[in-house]
């Protein structure tokens, strides 16, 4: 039984074919749940057997290889319609958060930023955290941060490692004062 928030495992399907077919592009299959993930609507486990289904459904095909000879995957054109006529079975507001989402997530993949996080220890026990983001030859984020310890310092590298582009965008939204929520109001 599905545990994904949206719902059954059709709407996986659907949500996944939504999201590839707007793309528009063949996607390797880790990019595909990379995008998928980006706004937890949908559990791995689930995704993972959707995904299957689908390609023995012809809803989704092989298409060709990405650089590293990992195959890609493209929505058919019976995978296109059952997107377009079902796709009102989830929440418009879902499907367009989703969707900016992964259009983010795949500009800040394609622009082939560089992701590091460092830590180290100091002389009083509390240890400052590195993060830095590099697009070719330009540094566009580094940020030092000093915690109390260091599990905290390996679960702050864990999310930036895994999730560069919403720690960036989340530090540009507050440095614009595009998150009033998190001020208090007068």
């Amino acid at each position: 039984m599905p545990s994904s928030p949206i719902g059954s495992k059709n709407n996986v399907k659907i949500f996944v074919l939504y999201l590839m077919r707007n793309i528009n592009y063949p996607l390797d299959f880790v990019t595909i749940n990379e995008i998928v993930m980006q706004t937890d609507y949908v559990m791995y486990l689930d995704f993972a057997e959707a995904f299957c289904e689908m390609l023995d459904s012809d809803l989704i095909v092989q298409d060709g290889e990405n650089e590293r000879g990992e195959p890609l995957y493209s929505v058919t054109k019976r995978g296109s319609i059952v997107a377009e006529s079902l796709r009102c079975d989830i929440l418009p507001s879902l499907l367009d958060k989703s969707m900016s989402c992964a259009l983010r997530y795949l500009d800040f993949q394609r622009r082939g930023i560089t992701v590091d996080c460092t830590y180290e220890s100091l002389a009083d026990h509390t240890f400052d955290v590195t993060l830095l983001l590099r697009e070719k030859d330009k540094t566009i984020l580094r940020t030092t941060i000093n915690v109390d310890s260091e599990y905290r310092c390996r679960k702050m590298r864990e999310l930036f490692r895994s999730r560069p582009e919403v720690v960036y965008r989340g530090i540009l939204a507050l440095l614009s004062g595009n998150v009033d929520y998190l001020f208090d109001k007068p």
